[in-house]
């Protein structure tokens, strides 16, 4: 056993490792605790990131069951499936309500006309809208500015001329813009229906001051703003029956395009998404299975020459 040692020793088969240095030593020690540092870092910032987001989850649910609102229903909307575009004949009839009884107070700075053609118009009926309002422009050639028809480049013409003007209008309230007001409330379209067709008349021990309205979907359930939705208010182009039910939800389904006027595009292009992605799915698998599965489980076998 003893020979057979020293031989392996000779031919240098069994060497010793060389002792580590103070230095090296020194590297690793440092090495392990900086590793073992960065692990307890990262788990201090683990956890106060989710106490933090618990804490921000918690506060939200605490102001919804402490709010004074009724949380709208959900309602069943024609565009809320998957694959499911707006209902353009409900946006064109939501155009016709806000044009003869929101457009009074609210304005929609950001939704020009030419943003209807191909919508809820075509474009001769979206220019004949347009042609309905007077644009101030100009200066002309010698510094006047005039009056002129609206063209489709211009954008709905607000009822008041500046803030000031029109919460002097409104008893000290500011009707908001509903360009994006949708996509600004809670629950969207769902929140506009129940806020129009939610008016009743005030609980004992609410008190209401003068020219306020009570709603209990609006936050405190004062409100500023008169109901202006009841039956055959308007009449519809296509003969619609329009009651408040209907006004408001085709008011809701038109301020949830302007909102998100991609909406239909969006969904359009899930659909090719998904068509593009299955079509590679099954070529993928064709490959896998009748190309690659060859070249993966082929054997390949040495077989020397006989001298």
């Amino acid at each position: 056993m003893a020979a057979t040692l020293r031989r392996f020793h000779g031919l240098r088969l069994l060497k010793s490792a060389p002792a580590l240095n103070l230095q090296q030593a020194k590297n690793l020690s440092s090495a392990g605790s900086w590793a073992s540092g960065n692990k307890k870092l990262i788990g201090a910032v683990g956890a106060i990131t989710g106490g933090v987001g618990a804490l921000l989850f918690a506060l939200e649910q605490s102001v919804q069951a402490s709010g004074g609102e009724v949380h709208s229903p959900a309602q069943n909307w024609n565009h809320k499936g998957l694959f499911d575009a707006l209902d353009h004949q409900s946006v064109r009839r939501g155009y016709e309500v806000y044009k003869q009884v929101c457009s009074a107070c609210h304005s929609m700075q950001y939704i020009a006309y030419r943003n209807l053609v191909g919508v809820s118009h075509t474009e001769a009926e979206a220019k004949a809208e347009a042609e309905q309002i007077t644009v101030r422009d100009g200066p002309d050639d010698t510094g006047n500015y005039y009056n002129r028809p609206g063209k489709l480049s211009d954008y709905f013409p607000s009822p008041y001329p500046n803030e000031e003007a029109a919460r002097a209008a409104n008893n000290g309230a500011y009707p908001p813009d509903l360009s994006y007001i949708v996509s600004a409330r809670k629950g969207g379209e769902d929140y506009i229906f129940s806020l129009l067709t939610g008016y009743h008349d005030a609980p004992a021990g609410v008190v209401l001051r003068e020219g306020q309205y009570f709603n209990p979907y609006f936050p405190g359930g004062a409100i500023s703003m008169a109901q202006v939705l009841y039956n055959e208010v308007i009449e519809y182009e296509d003969g619609t029956p329009p009651t408040q039910s209907q006004l408001a939800k085709d008011v809701a389904t038109f301020l949830k395009w302007t909102s998100e006027p991609e909406h239909d595009d969006r969904k359009q292009l899930l659909i090719k998404v998904i068509g593009i992605l299955g079509f590679l799915t099954v070529i993928s698998y064709y490959i896998k299975r009748h190309k690659w599965s060859s070249l993966k489980s082929r054997k390949i076998v040495f077989v020397p020459k006989e001298k």
